[in-house]
C-alpha cells in the first residue's frame, strides 16, 4: 500500500506545478502574482515538510507577502492595461 505521505508530496508537488505553469499562462497580470504567490506558499510548505521551518517562515514573509504586494503595487502604478 502506498504511504499517505508520499500521496501528500505528491499531492503538494502537483499543485506547486499547477500554479507556476497557471503563472506563466495567465493573460492578466494581476491573476499571475497571485498563482506565483501560491508558488512560494507551497514552496514555505515544502521547506516545513523537509524540517526547515526558519526557511519556511522566510519564504512565506518575503518570497509569497512581500513579492506579491510589490508586484500588485507595480501594477497599479504603472497603468497597465490589459490585452
Amino acid at each position: 500500500m502506498i504511504d499517505p505521505v508520499i500521496i501528500i508530496d505528491l499531492l503538494v508537488s502537483a499543485i506547486m506545478v499547477t500554479a507556476a505553469i497557471g503563472a506563466m499562462f495567465s493573460k492578466n497580470l494581476v491573476s499571475s502574482v497571485i498563482l506565483a504567490g501560491a508558488v512560494s506558499i507551497v514552496a514555505s510548505f515544502i521547506f516545513l515538510r523537509l524540517g526547515a521551518p526558519d526557511v519556511a517562515m522566510t519564504e512565506a514573509s518575503i518570497g509569497a507577502a512581500l513579492s506579491m504586494l510589490i508586484f500588485l503595487a507595480a501594477i497599479h502604478r504603472t497603468g497597465e492595461v490589459e490585452q
